[in-house]
């Protein structure tokens, strides 16, 4: 059956208003990143996504709303891209060094998501728990890597009794720390802990400490 005349015409509109939503999260992402929830502007969104406060409560319904599809947007994104590495495809081990390795440079690339996920914290949560989008997408991705930890075990790679979850934890908690702090620690330590060698020296770190956790001996 053709599309009426009418379908036709609202695609446009369609179109629009998906651009005008996308420009107001990306700009408020920036924002939030930058300055909290409570210390963000509205304003200051509304100009940079080119678009008109009224627009945004259309859309979004208050400050708390469009932070929380902030957060479902962030979420959203390192999902999918975990989902591209194809985890499932590779030798168990491999899959756990892949995961380690990008969870480190995915925090390295988008900075911006452990400042939301601080602010997020601060408020104890509220707002990820105003979502109905945040819990469905995690639960294939912790699915996935108990068939990886499943998988392991029964090559008799891996150790058992691993909980995903706690491991998944344990992983963000290596990367999250390290540059969570990293201004504090290289005062502390004297250690310029961003440069090059730094961070590879990290990443191996982390590696091996998950690994050595996970393998039989």
């Amino acid at each position: 059956m053709a599309p009426s005349k009418k379908s036709k015409a609202n695609a446009p509109l369609v179109r629009d208003a998906k651009q005008t939503q996308s420009r107001i999260l990306a700009a408020a992402r920036v924002e939030f990143a930058r300055h909290g929830i409570d210390g963000a502007r509205v304003d200051n969104i509304a100009a940079q996504a080119n678009a008109n406060k009224r627009m945004l409560y259309y859309y979004f319904g208050s400050k708390d709303g469009l932070f929380s599809a902030v957060l479902e947007s962030a979420y959203q994104h390192i999902r999918s891209c975990e989902r591209e590495l194809h985890l499932e495809e590779v030798e168990p081990a491999e899959a756990i060094r892949r995961l380690v390795a990008f969870t480190w440079n995915y925090y390295l690339e988008y900075p911006e998501f452990l400042s939301l996920l601080n602010s997020a914290n601060l408020h104890e949560a509220r707002h990820l728990k105003m979502s109905d989008r945040v819990r469905p997408m995690h639960s294939p991705f912790v699915a996935m890597l108990d068939k990886i930890l499943e998988l392991g075990r029964k090559e008799d790679v891996f150790r058992a009794g691993v909980d995903p979850v706690q491991l998944y934890i344990s992983i963000a908690a290596l990367c999250y720390f390290y540059l969570g702090n990293r201004f504090t620690l290289s005062a502390i330590f004297d250690r310029n802990l961003m440069s090059p060698r730094a961070k590879s020296e990290r990443l191996a770190h982390m590696t091996e400490l998950v690994l050595g956790y996970l393998l039989k001996h």
